[in-house]
Parts: structure tokens; C-alpha cells; sequence
């Protein structure tokens, strides 16, 4: 066998143990875990905060554990409701706060259990930012909608 006979069965060699090791890889990796039900947890939050004729801007966002999301929204200038509900596993939580990340403590709701919206209304000067931070038990769906709010018929 010669020098050319010698460098194709190196190079045979050589690619079948590189697809015998890519097999091994794909194979031995560690199952996913298995979602929790986003699409059901979705459609709560949808249900619990649904979409408003009169709503200036709503959204839904799938957040995962620890991470933070930042919500940035040009108004008119004007006192709006901020009408907001997350939905998520066992111990889940989120923390609603305005201004900068880490100004001020926010607003902390729990995830599981018996979800229900919560609110706030909030004076803005034609911007609306709000940082939604998620607890270590995750993931959770965050759904909010921004309403202007109405006088009251006393003032």
C-alpha cells in the first residue's frame, strides 16, 4: 500500500471516529426538561387581562427564572392605569417597579396559586418605563395593558 493508499484510510478512520463521537454526543446529552404549560399559563393571563378597546398598549412576555424585562412605552401625558398579572409554577415571582433597574424596591406579586390582576396608577410625563424582575422560581408569563384613566365624576 502506498503513501496515497495510507492517507485515505487515516482520513476514513479519522471521520468515522469524529461521527461515531458527534452520535455519542447527541445521544448522551441530558434529556430537556420538560416545559411547564406556557400556552395554558398564556392563555390565563390573556384571560385575566384581555385585550381593552381602550387600552393604550398591553403585551405578553414569557420570562424565564431571574431574568429581568424592561417595558418602555411613549404616552400621552396624562395619569394612566397600569393593569398587570403574571402567571407561572410553584413559588414563581415577579417584582413591578418604574424608573431605573434597582431605584426602588417595586412591586412584588406572586405567580401560582390564585393569580389575579393587580394595578397602580401612575402620572406620566409621555413615557412609561416599568422593570418586571423574576424571582428564582421560573419560568412565568407577565401580561400588562396601560389604560388612561377617566376623572372621576368628583373632580
Amino acid at each position: 500500500m502506498g503513501d496515497r493508499g495510507r492517507g485515505i484510510v487515516l482520513y476514513a478512520g479519522a471521520l468515522a471516529v469524529l461521527a461515531a463521537g458527534s452520535v455519542w454526543w447527541v445521544r448522551a446529552a441530558p434529556p430537556k426538561p420538560p416545559r411547564p404549560s406556557i400556552e395554558r399559563w398564556t392563555e390565563t393571563a390573556e384571560q385575566l387581562v384581555p385585550e381593552d378597546s381602550a387600552q393604550n398598549r398591553s403585551g405578553t412576555v414569557t420570562l424565564e427564572a431571574g431574568s429581568e424585562h424592561q417595558v418602555e412605552a411613549s404616552l400621552d401625558e396624562g395619569e394612566f392605569a397600569v393593569v398587570f398579572v403574571c402567571v407561572g409554577g410553584p413559588n414563581s415571582t415577579v417584582r413591578v417597579s418604574l424608573g431605573q433597574f434597582g431605584t426602588d424596591s417595586g412591586h412584588g406579586m406572586a405567580c401560582s396559586g390564585d393569580v389575579q390582576p393587580d394595578r397602580f396608577k401612575v402620572g406620566l410625563a409621555g413615557r412609561l418605563r416599568m422593570n418586571v424582575s423574576v424571582g428564582t422560581a421560573g419560568p412565568v408569563v407577565f401580561r400588562y395593558s396601560l389604560l388612561r384613566s377617566l376623572p372621576t365624576a368628583g373632580g
